[in-house]
């Protein structure tokens, strides 16, 4: 796990879990890492995971948004609000 943006309104970590973790019906040879994305929304106190192609599309969104310049805190609570609708895993503290 790696936290990679904690702002008051997100908190968004990376996770990466060794592919050969993951159990295939078939042993189709070595896999590759799979990385998602925990988002948590503090504000509406839920959380989301993101992997495979939505993860890669979030990833690339980051990524196109950092272009040329440094993005401001707005900018990027702002993209990543537009992932929290898909959220609907309440948080629960232990």
């Amino acid at each position: 796990m790696n936290l990679v943006y904690n702002s008051d309104a997100f908190a968004v970590v990376q996770i990466t879990f060794d592919g050969e973790d993951t159990p295939t019906p078939v042993d189709t040879g070595p896999r590759p890492p799979i990385t998602g994305f925990e988002i948590v929304d503090k504000l509406a106190k839920k959380g989301i995971y993101l992997d495979g192609a939505l993860a890669q599309s979030f990833r690339q969104g980051v990524q196109a948004l950092s272009e040329g310049h440094e993005p401001s805190v707005e900018e990027i609570d702002d993209y990543i609000a537009g992932y929290t609708q898909l959220g609907q895993q309440p948080l629960i503290v232990h």
